[in-house]
């Protein structure tokens, strides 16, 4: 017998969920984050969920932990190595202004100063071949002045490593060597692709959540360990797949959005169990909400984003599970702005003070404390009953904070405050479809996070989104997403030349030297997985443009080259994300990608057993919905109480442990024999 867990630490609350493989049975547990010590929240988690950590053979955590760190600047005291001429690259960035008329625009802080950044002398071309030595005379001087210096992390970013890693090899071994117990990180072990100023940002946030995020992995490590956790701790990646704890300790930027992509994943694979390949996943948390769109069953993906957004965030040059967030979450405070005007988010009030209503000394209001003025959310058995809610202080701080500036009542300001927010949260939704081409009538959206089934309705009746899943354990659904991930590594390799006149046995060469690098990355990482799946992309424009498509291109046509097919692969990708194609123009290669997947076993749900059901646990509270003048005495049902194939329609709420769906008058809702509740929208 074995226990599978999942563990997802949010801003507001860490999650857990766990599967028995001899029962199939799934345990949750839920309890606020602990920001001074994320280990401890964990540690109570699992001392709440009564499991036996002596039977895990397998636990994958998310932990917003990285990005955190980036957002909060409470990183490591980082120095960066480059290229003698090169010292300003980092510091100068982009030299494009996003928002033109953005009188309040910054460029992003970098996180290492000038002082810090410091130059040795070398040169490779970009075709790899060594121009300028080394000048291992310098590399001395600069470990000494490194060590006077007390820097805890070393970024080392070359210019054009990316086609030769050999001069940044020699001198990270001479760092490590002369600064032990320094983090040290060459650009070419996180990523081997041109671009020197999103290289060199990547290589700099590596560096910077490197020594915070490897101390406290290594902390869980010990602290599970003492607890009698004999088994195999991974790491959700960005990328959607899992890793093992040493690649996150070494490349800890791979784990920046990791909390939120173990919901996407899990949105592909419920979605599909139940006949939907084309979803938007929506998760709203308690800091803030995500969507994602999901296409024919495969998440979409980009190969770059940026943490604190694209105006003056900083560039992260991996591949990601294409997320937009925006800071609404249930924690997200209302406030009222210098010309009186309501707004909400993105400050949130997190685990500590938290909401109003939890009673740990909020003062703010927030959506949460919203939706209990409303009656939405209960305040006798939320958490089942483990937190009672304050609704009285609830009401108290939205009326002098919101409702007595705007000349409303409580009830009339915390509508308004869930109509913002609606708001706000549909325009994520429009970012990953509409403004993408996709026409959200032809998606399901599935809902998660504690706070995402209170919404999702709402928001899907704004964007005509004719179906709602919400899956079972919604709240810990990021915490199942990652107990359906599979093992993932992704490789690039900088290759520019025009398509035409590729030399296809050197590009074989380095391809096949791809594979085999990953394939060695996964065999050292075993992590249960059943077969391994290769797959290949080429990075292929127009000449004369700057940026690329990903064309999949298959290993024979590589070892072939076959020219035309790979040409016509990329004129179908341009035809269908712009509309057409010019056959007439000369394309290149700009980078070739290689993505090994391991597959994993996964847990499957079983089918509601119909006879273990009486009849339906419901009772009723007035709640306030379209109309904040006049409460609707509404029915209130329990989830694990209702059986398969049952039929709710609109007004009722579906609370369940961590959540609430809200029914409007024309939705009506059905228990699927899996247990998921698929909603129509307005009766469609």
């Amino acid at each position: 017998m074995a226990i599978h867990i999942g563990i997802d630490i949010g801003g507001t609350f860490t999650d857990l969920i766990a599967l028995d493989d001899a029962t199939g049975s799934l345990v949750q547990a839920k309890r606020p984050s602990t920001p001074k010590d994320l280990v401890e929240g964990i540690m109570d988690c699992i001392r709440r969920s009564g499991l036996d950590v002596s039977r895990v053979v397998n636990m994958v955590h998310g932990s917003t932990i990285a990005i955190n760190t980036v957002i909060e600047q409470t990183g490591a005291r980082t120095a960066l190595v480059t290229t003698c001429g090169m010292r300003d690259v980092y510091m100068i960035g982009r030299g494009n202004r996003p928002e033109a008329y953005n009188l309040y625009f910054h460029r992003p802080r970098p996180l290492v100063l000038r002082d810090l950044t410091f130059e040795v002398t070398e040169r490779l071309l970009p075709s790899g071949e060594e121009w300028i030595p080394l000048d291992e005379g310098e590399v001395a001087a600069l470990v000494a002045e490194l060590g006077r210096r007390r820097v805890e992390a070393v970024a080392i970013c070359l210019l054009h490593a990316y086609a030769n890693p050999e001069h940044e090899r020699r001198l990270a071994l001479a760092l490590r060597d002369g600064l032990p117990g320094c983090y040290v990180t060459a650009s070419s072990e996180v990523l081997r692709e041109f671009r020197e100023y999103e290289r060199t940002s990547t290589t700099v946030l590596n560096a910077y959540v490197g020594p915070k995020v490897s101390r406290y992995l290594r902390n869980l490590q010990s602290g599970l360990r003492a607890r009698g956790f004999r088994g195999t701790l991974s790491i959700m990646q960005s990328n959607g797949g899992i890793m093992s704890c040493d690649r996150a300790c070494s490349q800890p930027v791979n784990m920046m959005e990791s909390g939120p992509v173990g919901g996407i994943i899990a949105s592909v694979e419920v979605g599909a169990s139940l006949g939907y390949r084309n979803v938007i996943a929506f998760d709203m948390g308690g800091t803030t909400a995500k969507a994602s769109l999901i296409k024919d069953g495969q998440p979409t993906m980009a190969d770059m984003y940026y943490i604190g957004g694209y105006a003056s965030g900083h560039p992260v040059m991996i591949p990601v599970v294409d997320v937009v967030e925006v800071g609404t979450g249930g924690g997200s405070i209302a406030w009222i702005d210098g010309v009186g005007a309501l707004k909400v988010g993105p400050r949130s009030a997190g685990a500590d003070p938290a909401p109003i209503c939890y009673g740990r000394g909020g003062t703010e209001p927030t959506i949460t404390d919203a939706n209990v003025v409303l009656g939405r959310i209960g305040t006798e058995d939320f958490l089942g009953g483990e937190m009672r809610l304050d609704a009285q202080g609830a009401v108290r701080g939205i009326t002098e904070r919101i409702a007595a500036p705007l000349g409303m009542n409580a009830y009339e300001a915390a509508q308004a405050i869930i109509q913002i927010a609606v708001f706000n949260m549909s325009l994520a939704v429009r970012q990953v479809s509409v403004e993408k081409g996709y026409d959200p009538r032809d998606f399901a959206m599935l809902a998660c996070g504690g706070a995402g089934p209170l919404h999702a309705v709402e928001i899907a009746r704004e964007l005509h989104i004719p179906t709602v899943i919400v899956p079972l354990f919604p709240a810990h659904f990021s915490a199942i997403g990652m107990l359906l991930t599979d093992q993932k590594f992704d490789l690039v390799r900088t290759y520019v030349r025009p398509l035409a006149d590729i030399d296809f046995a050197e590009f074989g060469r380095v391809h096949r030297d791809m594979v085999s690098q990953a394939r060695r990355v996964m065999a050292d990482e075993y992590m249960n997985t059943t077969d391994v799946a290769l797959h290949t992309t080429l990075d292929v424009r127009y000449a004369g443009q700057e940026f690329t498509l990903p064309v999949p291109v298959t290993d024979e046509q590589i070892a072939l080259g076959r020219v035309h097919e790979i040409r016509a692969a990329f004129d179908a990708v341009h035809r269908h994300r712009f509309g057409h194609h010019s056959p007439e123009e000369s394309v290149e290669v700009v980078n070739l990608r290689v993505t090994a997947v391991g597959r994993r076993p996964k847990p499957s749900f079983a089918k509601l057993n119909a006879s273990r059901f009486t009849s339906p646990k419901v009772v009723s509270r007035p709640v306030y919905l379209e109309d904040a003048r006049t409460p609707v005495e509404c029915p209130v049902y329990y989830r694990e109480t209702l059986p398969p194939g049952f039929e709710i329609h609109g007004p009722a709420l579906i609370q369940e442990y961590a959540s609430t769906t809200v029914l409007f008058g024309q939705d009506r809702c059905r228990v699927a024999e899996t247990g998921e509740l698929i909603i129509s929208v307005g009766g469609n």
